[in-house]
């Protein structure tokens, strides 16, 4: 299986553990991407709050590159692991096929031709629906028994559902499906759509420091040992803002915010380093040591 892969500005600075882990996930498992040369920044929150022209046009420089690389034999299905990069690049491929005058502004305004042909595509419904569960299970060497884990998808990676969702909407598994196949107890709870507030983070912080206590307590509440994300900004904020939460609200979670692709690095048995695990800011490190315990 190949793809042509979009890292995103995110996965090349902030994430890169994100970014890394995907890698090394995909490579374990037999799948290739290869990454899109010239790509540009999708624009994400930033550009679609400016101008609908430049947020469809951001993202129409790649879908160009890939459709120019399909020609010379190239994949015509472009992967995402950042959900906002995913949203805004699907969205984009969405609308100009929708909209006809909107492909004419984009062309002329980013200098490409669009034929239409990419599909966009996030690395969850690859791992799930291209891979399956079962070969995850069977290239599984270390698993994740022991582990209770809260599936968090955020505001982005499923909606708007009509152009996005690969998934239910409001009641999403597939995240759950795979790190269950990996060993993992998944546990239900109500906030694994919810917003955390990435977009207010310099507006109002304080608004985006409730959001995070409201989803961590929720996540400590369902018995949850840590968080797994898809969503570089929703990591972060989970991750870092637990000290702002500590001053604000008065509890230390310290529940760690990891992201999808690190625990399967880890069930699939690679190395720790590979994966970015030091990298986070509330070390895994004590809820792993469950691992060696239930081995």
């Amino acid at each position: 299986m190949k793809y042509a892969y979009f890292p995103g500005c995110s996965l090349q600075g902030m994430a890169a553990e994100f970014d890394r882990s995907a890698r090394a996930v995909c490579d374990q498992l037999g799948i290739t991407l290869e990454e899109i040369p010239d790509w540009v920044c999708c624009g994400a929150t930033p550009a679609h709050a400016t101008s609908h022209l430049l947020s469809v046009a951001l993202p129409a420089v790649t879908l160009a590159a890939v459709e120019q690389a399909t020609q010379s034999g190239g994949p015509a299905t472009m992967v995402a692991a950042c959900a906002s990069c995913y949203n805004r690049l699907r969205i984009a491929s969405h609308e100009v096929k929708e909209d006809a005058a909107l492909r004419a502004d984009v062309e002329e305004a980013a200098q490409v031709k669009l034929a239409g042909t990419v599909e966009v595509r996030h690395l969850l419904d690859i791992l799930r629906n291209d891979l399956g569960t079962e070969a995850i299970r069977n290239s599984v060497t270390r698993p994740l028994s022991g582990l209770k884990v809260a599936c968090y998808y955020g505001c982005l990676l499923l909606r708007p559902p009509k152009v996005v969702a690969f998934d239910d909407p409001n009641h999403p598994q597939i995240m759950e499906d795979l790190l269950t196949a990996a060993g993992a107890e998944c546990v239900e709870w109500a906030y694994k759509t919810e917003c955390c507030g990435a977009s207010l983070s310099l507006a109002r912080p304080d608004t985006v420091c409730k959001l995070v206590n409201d989803i961590l307590r929720e996540a400590r509440d369902a018995g949850a040992d840590l968080i797994a994300t898809a969503c570089p900004l929703c990591q972060t904020n989970l991750d870092v803002r637990q000290l702002d939460v500590a001053k604000a609200y008065g509890t230390r979670y310290n529940i760690p915010a990891i992201y999808f692709t690190q625990l399967l690095g880890i069930a699939l048995g690679l190395p720790e380093k590979s994966l970015g695990l030091n990298r986070l800011i509330i070390s895994p490190k004590p809820v792993l040591q469950k691992l060696q315990a239930a081995a």
